[in-house]
């Protein structure tokens, strides 16, 4: 698939390489992770972003520098897995599926060196087959919300669909294939797309950079518009849905995404678009009851006073950057887009819950 072309990573059993998505798309450039502190800086710089790509890259950092070193007990290994996956929890703080990977991985050591107290080698090779199956999940899990979304999008009677999506969502940001964006494709696969629209995503340019990319790469239709066309877009082009991702998703439906989904969804809203959230339930924090708990990251004032370290902003301007904002659950009209099945998100907790009971 020409979708290979541009995977967010490349990872074989010791090596792991991270596409520098901040070169993209003027270059392409892998760069090798080779201990947890590799793993640590591409996230926090951003060369590496998107929930789901960020907690397989962490924790296959965490796989790569578990194989070069020697541990001589099983409490060393398990040990090791902790702090890990503590130190990568402070790189960003919004999206989940980090913090979700690290107490599944610290769990399963603590329990893989507790059933195997004098093999510090089974537990060690028990984690990382654990890590290594995340990337298969995560493409597996991206095909089945494609699935679901296109299916729901198409219920309304709508043969050939025009799409909004806003970031990137795409096999950039995911272990391939995409949430938002894998929605988008499956529709095209399907014959049932007639456009796609991306917005800029200032201040990072995610959408210019990124997901524009990957829909020119894959011959998907598709026009780049400004943050600030999107009411006018929607308005003049009779959109059929808008679908983002997620980086957090409160239990009552809530939703932190990237800076500039909430007013997509007042826009939304006000023109009677169907606006969905497409994301894997890693992204689902049942701890949180609403989004107002959600932490949300401020980046550097550098990221929108500059592009592509051109100065673009008046000297001595202040300013304020957030990377995410929260949605409102009463602004997801269409629904939340998981690989189990499409939810109102008053529904999703309960859905949730039921899905993962034995």
């Amino acid at each position: 698939s020409r979708q290979m072309s541009f995977l967010a990573f490349r990872y074989e059993k010791g090596t792991l390489k991270v596409l520098d998505q901040l070169q993209l798309p003027l270059k392409t450039v892998y760069e090798p992770v080779n201990t947890v502190q590799d793993g640590w800086n591409v996230i926090r710089q951003m060369k590496v972003r998107g929930a789901p790509a960020i907690a397989i890259v962490g924790a296959l950092s965490v796989a790569v520098e578990l194989q070069r070193r020697e541990f001589s007990t099983s409490e060393a290994v398990s040990e090791f897995v902790r702090t890990s996956f503590d130190h990568l929890r402070t790189s960003r703080p919004t999206a989940v599926n980090l913090f979700n990977a690290a107490s599944h991985f610290t769990a399963k050591a603590v329990s893989a060196a507790a059933d195997h107290p004098d093999d510090a080698q089974r537990v060690e090779a028990i984690v990382i087959e654990g890590i290594e199956d995340m990337v298969a999940k995560d493409i597996r899990d991206n095909k089945a919300i494609g699935t679901h979304g296109a299916s729901a999008i198409l219920a309304s009677g709508s043969v050939s669909t025009r799409i909004l999506t806003h970031c990137n969502t795409g096999s950039l940001a995911t272990a391939g294939f995409g949430t938002a964006l894998g929605v988008i494709r499956t529709l095209h696969e399907k014959k049932s797309l007639e456009h796609a629209y991306c917005t800029e995503t200032r201040p990072y340019n995610q959408g210019a950079r990124l997901t524009a990319y990957e829909l020119v790469q894959d011959d998907i239709p598709a026009t780049l518009v400004a943050d600030s066309m999107v009411s006018a877009l929607l308005q003049s082009k009779s959109i059929s849905a808008v679908v983002v991702g997620a980086d957090r998703i409160a239990a009552n439906g809530d939703t932190a995404n990237k800076i500039g989904t909430y007013q997509l969804a007042i826009a939304a809203r006000y023109h009677n678009v169907p606006f969905y959230i497409a994301a894997p339930s890693t992204s689902v924090d049942l701890n949180l009851t609403s989004g107002a708990e959600i932490p949300i990251e401020e980046r550097p004032s550098e990221e929108l006073l500059s592009i592509g370290g051109v100065r673009v902003a008046a000297p001595g301007i202040q300013c304020w950057n957030p990377a995410f904002d929260v949605t409102p659950a009463q602004l997801i009209t269409g629904g939340i887009i998981t690989e189990h099945g499409v939810f109102q998100p008053a529904q999703l907790a309960e859905k949730l819950v039921e899905k993962n009971s034995p």
